[in-house]
């Protein structure tokens, strides 16, 4: 069983009436203690970030002072640990000082400096693990900036809701579009969090068939269903004590949601076929690229389980409200490609760039890492071309000279202007500002038909 955080001072002394008497000194004091007669099994007891200080004899059967000091300072080198000696143990003591004791007390010894000497030593703790929580926040907002590539103010405001939703217990509802990253941001607040030692499990539920889903999530005992032979631990127990993160929870059946709310509710899962409740620790992550609440209204999904998940919500912005945020990853994800397969890098250049920016990305983040890779590949990358989305145009890794750049950020200039509604090539010529034979020239040029031309324009 691990050491309760509220223990500040661990005494370990095989003699059982110094031991009851030190124990008293420290009580009086306030403080909350723990004492034991031996050393064995201590360190696997204590957390790295445990906030108190061991105090120890030297001379002791099985595990010695000196022993439990390098076991400790093995786990954790900056732990304080204060070691009492006899009489003439003193050279023994400046040896375990040398070995990193924070302080050793020679019996007989005061009260007030085993006090005074214990003060001191947790003070230090407090100090050490300030520092280090410190330093683990700065290598998060590091960690989160190389995840969530971005300096529009849509992830600034997002790597800052997860910094502080991470650190809570609270379920998160995640809400986005297809291909917006929910299980990155998933992934990250699970790694942020106090759960990061434990299980991350990711689960689709519309890749589940409707037949498997409850034994999935949930379990199942022998003989609860025809071919059930053997016990199946689910995902939701499976996950215990870490993070579940669960995908297009919008397909989720309304008997299963009924289920899912009670788990949330109640924090117990019962296996298909079982009676047994199992207590679970566990953080729920759901996402969605629905509106759950239109979903609710429409008698599609449970409106008390979506207030349930609505708690904590968190919105990815799709990557066409992100600005030139869409360069940043397109580089990004095209620099980790070229270094991935070993090809020379890339820089985007000026026709490139624009390209990239008018296009409206349906697939979000997916859909521009597919694009970078085959940047980085050196592979011809002709982005769509539909109603909505006006960024036709021809993406390579190779755009030679100026004059090329020119010609290439020309082509998608006339190439998106087409895609708009003109009904004759005079409108078209006054759209891009151009001559009409000036404009007939150029389409001949780069391939480009106008299908409505009219009288007027011959």
């Amino acid at each position: 069983m691990s050491i309760d955080n509220q223990i500040q001072v661990v005494l370990i002394d095989d003699d059982p009436h110094l031991r009851q008497a030190l124990c008293q000194t420290l009580d009086l004091a306030g403080l909350k203690v723990l004492t034991l007669g031996e050393a064995a099994g201590l360190t696997a007891r204590l957390s790295r970030d445990w906030p108190g200080v061991v105090v120890s004899d030297i001379r002791m059967p099985g595990m010695d002072g000196l022993e439990l000091l390098a076991e400790l300072h093995g786990q954790d080198p900056d732990l304080p640990v204060l070691l009492i000696t006899g009489h003439g143990d003193v050279p023994l003591a400046v040896q375990a000082m040398r070995a990193g004791a924070y302080d050793f007390l020679e019996k007989p010894f005061a009260s007030d400096a085993l006090l005074d000497s214990v003060r001191r030593a947790l003070a230090l703790r407090r100090l050490v693990l300030d520092n280090r929580s410190l330093r683990l926040a700065l290598s998060d907002r590091q960690q989160l900036s190389t995840r969530l590539v971005g300096h529009s103010p849509q992830m600034l405001r997002l790597r800052e809701q997860i910094g502080a939703l991470a650190a809570t217990k609270a379920d998160v509802l995640i809400l986005g579009e297809t291909g917006a990253g929910k299980e990155v941001v998933a992934r990250a607040l699970h790694d942020l969090s106090s759960r990061r030692s434990g299980p991350f499990v990711a689960i689709n539920a519309g890749a589940l068939a409707e037949s498997v889903v409850e034994s999935e999530l949930f379990g199942h005992e022998p003989g609860a269903f025809t071919g059930a032979q053997k016990r199946r631990i689910g995902k939701f127990e499976f996950a215990n004590g870490g993070t579940l993160f669960l995908d297009e929870i919008e397909s989720m059946s309304l008997d299963v949601q009924v289920k899912l709310l009670r788990l949330l509710q109640e924090r117990v899962v019962e296996r298909l076929g079982g009676n047994q409740l199992i207590p679970l620790d566990i953080r729920i992550i759901a996402a969605t690229k629905e509106d759950l609440r239109q979903s609710a209204d429409q008698g599609r999904f449970r409106a008390d389980l979506y207030y349930r998940l609505n708690v904590a919500p968190l919105r990815i912005p799709p990557l066409r409200e992100r600005g030139e945020d869409a360069l940043m990853l397109f580089q990004h994800f095209a620099d980790e490609a070229s270094s991935r397969h070993g090809l020379p890098l890339h820089e985007l250049q000026p026709g490139q760039r624009a390209l990239l920016l008018r296009h409206s990305w349906p697939g979000n983040v997916r859909e521009l890492q597919n694009a970078a890779e085959r940047f980085a590949l050196g592979l011809e990358l002709a982005l769509d071309n539909t109603p909505d989305n006006p960024s036709t145009g021809v993406l390579t890794s190779t755009p030679g000279g100026l004059s090329e750049q020119v010609e290439q950020f020309e082509k998608s200039l006339i190439a998106a202007e087409l895609t708009r509604p003109h009904s004759s090539m005079r409108s078209l010529a006054e759209a891009l500002g151009v001559p009409r034979k000036t404009l007939h020239d150029k389409l001949r040029k780069h391939g480009l038909n106008f299908a409505n031309q009219s009288s007027d324009d011959e």
